[in-house]
């Protein structure tokens, strides 16, 4: 049976579908968050958490990606209680072509408002003691953070819900209700939820989500292992990562791609990424892979070498053809809107997102012109 309408039901409890909550609610719309699982248990829940913006060229990512670091910076202070950590990143090199790259990449984000420090292969110990002394060079980035980002999902939706929202797990999408082409809600097993309008902040299922409205957003998961050290003393102080990173990041290949990725917690763990590889949604364990990333962790960090790994978990990057997310208004399905897309930088996006997402909704201008993540690109 129909229940009582809502201003926006947003498909997905993981980080993005909670920012875009928050701001909602925020605003003083009627929220009703559903989602087939658990609070942050699809790809939010296997992330690291990061808020960078240095693995990012000038453009559309790096604009949305800066509106998003500040965006972090206030939520830490307004909703709070995800571990927010403003460490910093560090980028290295292994080879003077490399460090070249990286300076010069420097260079073109700081003409777009971008803070970096270029840190010469003498002083990189000075930032990071436990390094390997053969790199080249690096450049650190005060900006970049990280957050827990379970805890910053569950925060969100938790002030969301101080805000009147509801949350309902355990609740499948399973169609759309309709007005002719506007998209006025979503079917559920449990019955009908009428909205004025629907967020897919589905994640890797945002093409699937999108489906059922019968449009086409053509995301794709990608496969990605994090290994987790025992607790340790703070060995390392910044997300830590080699320059080849960027470039997996960007790369359009499916097979498999790792490039070291280190970094500590709160907790004293240390986090080491990272791979990437376009397998479906086969969620098999890959001693290769993992042994791959250990091996490169410790070409980094010698002083990992003797660490007992404790855990390693896997998840599903949602990948698009073009590495940009999908945010915005869907004109081919009046009345649904799209956030999802991320690949591996959704946890850093989302509270941009959300916000830009909450600004669409109630009509407002947009803070940053979305025009370049609009649903329809791909058609």
């Amino acid at each position: 049976m129909p229940t009582d309408a809502t201003d926006v039901v947003v498909v997905g409890a993981g980080v993005v579908g909670a920012a875009t909550a928050w701001y909602a609610a925020r605003s003083g719309r009627s929220v009703t968050v559903v989602d087939r699982g658990s609070v942050a248990g699809g790809t939010t829940g296997a992330g690291e958490g990061n808020i960078l913006v240095s693995d990012k060229p000038p453009g559309a990512e790096l604009d949305l990606a800066r509106l998003s670091s500040g965006l972090w910076q206030e939520l830490a202070f307004e909703v709070g209680g995800f571990e927010y950590d403003a460490k910093g990143g560090l980028v290295v090199a292994s080879t003077q072509g490399g460090f070249d790259a990286l300076v010069a990449l420097a260079a073109d984000q700081a003409a777009a408002g971008v803070e970096s420090v270029v840190v010469p292969a003498g002083e990189l110990a000075e930032h990071e003691p436990h390094l390997t002394p053969s790199l080249a060079g690096g450049v650190l980035y005060p900006g970049d953070a990280q957050v827990q980002p379970m805890l910053a999902a569950a925060r969100l939706l938790r002030a969301a819900r101080a805000k009147g929202a509801q949350v309902r797990t355990g609740v499948e999408v399973t169609g759309f209700l309709r007005s002719g082409d506007r998209v006025t809600g979503v079917q559920t097993a449990g019955g009908d939820l009428p909205a004025g309008a629907v967020v897919n902040a589905a994640g890797t299922w945002g093409g699937e989500v999108a489906s059922m409205a019968g449009v086409d957003v053509p995301v794709l998961p990608r496969r990605g292992f994090i290994l987790v050290t025992e607790p340790l003393p703070r060995l390392v102080r910044h997300k830590v990562y080699a320059a080849e990173y960027v470039a997996d990041v960007a790369s359009d290949d499916a097979d498999l791609q790792t490039s070291p990725v280190v970094e500590g917690t709160e907790s004293g763990t240390i986090l080491i990424g990272a791979s990437r590889e376009r397998v479906g949604y086969d969620r098999t364990l890959s001693v290769r892979v993992l042994r791959a990333l250990a091996a490169q962790a410790v070409a980094l960090f010698p002083v990992l070498a003797g660490v007992q790994v404790i855990r390693a978990y896997r998840g599903f990057r949602p990948y698009c053809p073009d590495h940009l997310p999908v945010i915005g208004a869907d004109p081919r399905a009046p009345g649904l809107f799209h956030a999802c897309g991320h690949e591996g930088a959704g946890i850093g996006l989302a509270a941009a997102t959300g916000h830009l997402i909450a600004q669409l909704i109630v009509g407002d201008t947009p803070s940053l012109d979305v025009t370049p993540f609009r649903p329809e690109r791909f058609a």
